[in-house]
């Protein structure tokens, strides 16, 4: 009898592994929207070395360390991953990176840039185009556009669109997690916005049109 006790337990045990290891890293798929997308429109700000921290006094050989008080204790233990202690590892202590270097992603990179510098930029400066609230590029007034332009612009804004639906899906399947397509969309199309330059047009949670 007590032979079979330990199978729910076990059982439990391994459900738990699943789902702690199964979540949306999104401060991750954060960063690696915003280097994508400032790589497309440009303007990239450089990066700046952190300053390494001031040497804390006392910590030389022979110094006499503070006896630990019981909220000290109790600050540690939170920190600890008891889970993997049982062999459970959990998905913080993975420390996930969404990636975005793999060929295919920056052949569509490439693409998107490209296209932005040669065929968009004139038309989000002079208002003529937005970015949605769902990840893509939209015409807001087409009598901003010069007649003859339409066409091809209107052109442009469909295989921006085409690229930036296909860059969410392959961020996804490279990752190992085609389930997150939607919640990679929803990172990118908030970044595009926040990376928008003044006086460039964008959409609200609504649908509204609002200038930055």
């Amino acid at each position: 009898m007590r032979r079979w006790m330990g199978v729910p337990v076990a059982a439990v045990m391994l459900t738990a592994c699943v789902t702690i290891n199964v979540y949306f890293p999104a401060a991750e798929a954060k960063e690696a929207a915003k280097e994508f997308v400032e790589k497309v429109i440009g303007d990239q700000a450089p990066a700046t070395a952190p300053l390494p921290e001031p040497a804390k006094p006392g910590g030389g050989l022979g110094a006499v360390r503070p006896q630990a008080s019981a909220s000290d204790v109790s600050r540690l233990a939170a920190r600890i991953d008891w889970l993997s202690l049982v062999g459970i590892g959990s998905a913080y202590a993975q420390s996930p990176d969404i990636s975005i270097k793999t060929p295919a992603i920056q052949a569509i990179q490439s693409r998107m840039a490209s296209r932005f510098d040669s065929q968009l930029r004139a038309h989000f400066d002079s208002g003529a185009l937005g970015f949605t609230n769902n990840g893509t590029v939209s015409v807001r007034d087409a009598g901003k556009i010069p007649l003859g332009d339409r066409v091809a612009v209107n052109q442009a804004v469909a295989d921006q669109g085409r690229d930036s639906a296909a860059v969410y899906r392959e961020i996804a399947v490279a990752n190992g997690h085609p389930e997150w397509e939607g919640q990679i969309r929803q990172v990118f199309a908030r970044q595009w916005i926040e990376s928008a330059k003044g006086g460039w047009w964008y959409q609200d949670a609504g649908g509204g049109w609002k200038q930055k």
